[in-house]
């Protein structure tokens, strides 16, 4: 094989030192680069006007290889200044002819392209790669960021209108909404209890088994199954009202963090008859008060003596001549004297409401289910320990003996039912509403939240989106500056790869690891 068929292959990154190493270029090129840049600086300073040479010098380092470029477009735009010798009388000729030549001592130029097609090869190209994979990795994360949110969106816009169903109102106008659904309560009462006689046998074995007779055992419950759901006046009085005076209705949909009530504030309540009087809605009950109207208007208060003398039940002294004013008007005292017969008085305050509106009734009679609900799973357990024991009690079993496991179930399933219907979402709500002024503050307030970190959620996956479409037009710009990046690279390897040919008698050049 010949000299000249054996190619000379030079790695990129050892391409400075190989030149440096054959004497082509010096050690040390700093200075006459630096001398050669302020020259082309002031060059640059007068230049005539020309397509090609806005186009050259357009965004582009100047290296040995444009000033040649520059030369020869001069000669085209300083022809007129051509001497006979051939030599150009312009300036601007001379500027660019010795920067040329300063280029070419030492050889220069090889050691500038060199340096640039390194530094191309090994830091340019791949940071601006790695630019534009950065960029295309943010704009996917923004994407998937965005797409993420979908599903906390979904949920809390599910979640409102899961509560807004709840309650039964739209939310347009919650005030006027909330003031319609509580119009309905009544009719949720009465469907929650329609069911209620289904626990007369169970109540029935309850009384038998305590002892107790039947009014006397879980008194609430025994008269919702005989009167249905009264007002708690006609429970205590054993008569219904002649009218009924129910509370008016606060729904308290202030501002937000604008807190009118006084929460220290204390309801003594409205005049009710006298029976019972609310303290920070709690009701005390005063008792049934006895009254019985006589002839002169005076008041019994059992056996007493002629002279009028009160038995007090003490041994004493005997008095003489003790009188009683009763000449003050009851109605003072705010009590509702009952009639006789189907007659009866006002109902007002707590009295007005009925058992299951009443809070404190509605409680007591919750807590009868219970307590019914555990006695009858107690003779679930007794009756499988009956079962399972050969030693059997006979007080037990006369207690059991006509209600099987089986039919204590169905007790219970009845039972359930009905706890079912009184702790239903919507009916707790509507309760809620009714009686608790803050509440109706707090569910709209609640649901405006809900709302607002929808409305967040939304906002930030929007400005997720468009931060992904910026990303990806920053990663489209980088393409044209790569690809000319790379083209500038190619075409520094070829020169240099020609020109170190021509210097080793034209064998064959290839600078490896390059574009």
């Amino acid at each position: 094989m010949q000299e000249a068929d054996i190619p000379i292959d030079i790695h990129t990154l050892k391409l400075q030192d190989w030149l440096v190493s054959r004497r082509i270029v010096p050690k040390n090129i700093q200075a006459s680069l630096k001398d050669i840049r302020s020259k082309i600086t002031a060059a640059l300073q007068d230049m005539p006007s020309h397509e090609k040479l806005i186009e050259l010098l357009k965004g582009t380092n100047i290296n040995y290889f444009h000033c040649k470029e520059i030369i020869e477009i001069l000669k085209q735009t300083e022809k007129d200044t051509k001497g006979l010798f051939g030599s150009y009388g312009s300036q601007r000729m001379k500027d660019w002819q010795e920067i040329v030549r300063l280029y070419e001592k030492d050889n220069v130029y090889l050691a500038e392209s060199a340096q640039l097609y390194v530094r191309n090869i090994n830091y340019e190209i791949p940071n601006v790669k790695k630019q534009m994979t950065k960029l295309e990795q943010q704009s996917d994360e923004c994407l998937k960021r965005s797409n993420d949110l979908n599903k906390p969106e979904a949920q809390l816009l599910a979640e409102h209108a899961a509560l807004l169903q709840q309650i039964g109102v739209k939310g347009d106008n919650l005030r006027e909404e909330f003031t319609q659904v509580l119009s309905g309560l009544p009719e949720m009462y009465a469907k929650s209890i329609a069911k209620i006689g289904t626990l007369d046998e169970a109540l029935n074995l309850y009384a038998t088994t305590t002892g107790q007779t039947k009014q006397q055992c879980l008194p609430i419950t025994r008269h919702l199954i005989d009167f249905g759901n009264t007002t708690v006046y006609q429970y205590i009085h054993k008569e219904a009202p002649l009218s009924v005076e129910e509370p008016p209705i606060k729904l308290n949909l202030s501002e937000e963090n604008e807190m009118k009530n006084n929460d220290n504030e204390i309801d003594f309540g409205d005049d009710n008859g006298g029976a019972s009087s609310t303290i920070s809605g709690e009701m005390i009950d005063f008792g049934e008060l006895n009254l019985e109207s006589g002839g002169d208007g005076g008041i019994d208060f059992g056996d007493a003596g002629e002279t009028g003398d009160i038995d007090w039940g003490i041994e004493s002294a005997p008095t003489e001549n003790v009188e009683i004013n009763f000449d003050i008007p009851i109605e003072e005292y705010g009590i509702v004297v009952e009639g006789a017969g189907m007659d009866g008085g006002v109902a007002k305050g707590d009295q007005a409401y009925t058992l299951l509106d009443s809070p404190s009734y509605r409680e007591r009679f919750i807590d009868e289910l219970y307590e019914l609900e555990a006695f009858l799973r107690m003779r679930c357990y007794e009756l499988r320990q009956v079962n399972a024991s050969s030693n059997i009690m006979f007080s037990l079993m006369e207690s059991i003996s006509t209600h099987d496991e089986e039919s204590l179930r169905k007790m219970l399933a009845n039972l359930d039912v009905l706890l079912n219907e009184m702790s239903s979402e919507q009916t707790r709500h509507l309760f809620q509403l009714k009686h608790s002024p803050k509440y109706a503050d707090l569910l709209a307030s609640k649901l405006k939240q809900m709302l607002k970190a929808v409305e967040k959620i939304r906002t930030t996956k929007q400005v997720l989106k468009d931060r992904s479409v910026e990303l990806k037009e920053q990663r489209v710009s980088l393409t044209p500056v790569l690809e000319k990046l790379i083209d500038q690279t190619k075409d520094l390897q070829g020169k240099i790869e020609q020109d170190i040919s021509k210097r080793y008698k034209n064998r064959i050049v290839n600078l490896l690891g390059g574009v």
